[in-house]
């Protein structure tokens, strides 16, 4: 039996990229920082507590997490008949790759949420008992009935609150768009869900609202993708669960302080994707406030902060903002801790060379940020009828994908416009698209690549 001690729980870093100088006058600062968690597979699932060392590992103990699948039984899950089979297969497969020693339960989504199995009211802890049971229990499932998401996403929160486990988390696949609940109540249900646990969302086939499941994935800082043919379920759901079992640490903050006089623009995650937090801010004290980030494995994510200094003379220099990595002390009575940090500096000089360059970080993410938007613009205003204004956007989305190296994207964007010439983003909407190809693009929109250094 190994005793792991404290330097073999997830260890952060932060690394902060920026050109600091600014000439007289100038205000914009911007700071690409990259967030490094590395250490936690060798962790066997315990989580990053204070500064105690971490509990002897137990083999098949399993990770402190809890999951819940949440499957859409709809009536339009019957067409085709084999949408079903493929969700109750997928299902199977995602609870096969559940850890030993997971808590987990099944929940059946239509007009109203049913928790199918364990089906008391609670979590079954996985074994192979109880997966063999889980998997009988999904055989039974059949399509029927409406889709309101916001009852799903409510059990899950009422099932997954009551484990006490340091990872909390859902899956949750559907068909079809919202349509037995008002648009208030789901986004009622995501506010109230929103810091309790986190959640993948996929929809499958066409005939579902990607602005729906992204918004979920959002809210619930989790990931959202299209399954166009219904087969590919198994695997995806398989890639979604291990990684999920990957987590090894929930609930980490980004905290920015600032100095007086410092304005905050915004605070986004830009890879693996982008994300708006700005908005998503908790004040932690009157100068400091808390964004977050969800739960964490061995991974690094980038996130692009701008913040608005004071105008200063020629050599003034100051510390623009700090970040830290925070983790909450799990009870809530102590201090949370802090994992990691790096400074953001503002100095104001007359070389203009120096203030005048854009740091390569900054620059990439923010073509990569617009990349995002102009899809998203350009794919509406298709949709608008506005096909002038869909062509250029969806033009510019070429050239911001050529120049960065967004492959994935670029050859999304090519089954969307004839590309001309993607230097210029010289492009022609296509006479036809077909709507999977058209859904896979808005739903990746955001899938950004990181930064050749």
């Amino acid at each position: 039996m190994a005793n792991f001690s404290k330097s073999n729980v997830p260890q952060f870093s932060v690394e902060v990229y920026q050109n600091e100088f600014l000439p007289e006058g100038g205000r914009e600062v911007n700071a690409i920082v990259t967030v490094t968690s590395t250490g936690g597979g060798t962790t066997g699932g315990i989580p990053l507590a204070g500064s105690a060392p971490a509990p002897a590992y137990r083999p098949g103990r399993g990770p402190d997490a809890a999951v819940v699948l949440m499957v859409d039984c709809s009536g339009s899950m019957d067409y085709p008949p084999t949408k079903m089979r493929n969700a109750r297969d997928a299902t199977a497969a995602a609870i096969d790759a559940l850890r030993e020693g997971t808590r987990f339960a099944v929940v059946a989504g239509t007009h109203v949420a049913k928790d199918v199995y364990p089906g008391n009211g609670g979590l079954a802890v996985a074994d192979q008992q109880t997966k063999a049971q889980a998997k009988d229990a999904l055989r039974k499932l059949s399509a029927g009935g409406g889709t309101a998401i916001g009852t799903w996403l409510r059990l899950a929160d009422r099932l997954l609150g009551a484990a006490e486990v340091g990872i909390r988390h859902g899956i949750l696949l559907t068909d079809g768009r919202n349509e037995h609940e008002a648009p208030e109540d789901l986004r009622a249900a995501l506010d109230s869900c929103a810091g309790r646990f986190t959640c993948d969302a996929r929809g499958v086939g066409t005939d579902w609202e990607v602005k729906e499941v992204t918004g979920i994935a959002a809210a619930l800082l989790g990931t959202a993708d299209i399954v166009a043919d219904p087969a590919g379920l198994a695997a995806d759901f398989t890639r979604m669960m291990e990684n999920a079992m990957g987590k090894e640490v929930a609930d980490v903050a980004l905290r920015l302080w600032t100095p007086v006089g410092v304005e905050i623009r915004f605070v986004k995650q830009v890879a693996p994707t982008v994300a708006d937090l700005t908005g998503r801010r908790t004040e932690a004290s009157p100068r400091a406030g808390d964004y977050p980030t969800g739960s964490w494995g061995d991974e690094s994510r980038d996130y692009h902060v701008c913040v608005l200094v004071p105008e200063a003379g020629i050599g003034q220099e100051m510390l623009a903002a700090r970040v830290s990595l925070i983790l909450p002390d799990p009870s809530g009575a102590g201090a949370p801790r802090t994992l990691s940090q790096g400074l953001v500096r503002a100095v104001w000089t007359d070389d203009m060379v120096a203030s005048t360059s854009i740091n390569p970080q900054v620059a990439h993410y923010t073509g990569q940020a617009e990349l995002a938007q102009v899809i998203q613009q350009g794919l509406d205003a298709r949709k608008s009828g506005d096909f002038d204004g869909a062509t250029a956007k969806l033009g510019r989305a070429v050239q911001l994908a050529s120049a960065s190296g967004n492959q994935d994207t670029a050859k999304l964007l090519s089954k969307v416009v004839d590309v001309v010439d993607a230097a210029t983003g010289t492009v022609r909407l296509k006479a036809k698209v077909a709507e999977a190809d058209e859904m896979t693009l808005e739903t990746r929109s955001t899938k950004t690549v990181r930064v050749k250094k």
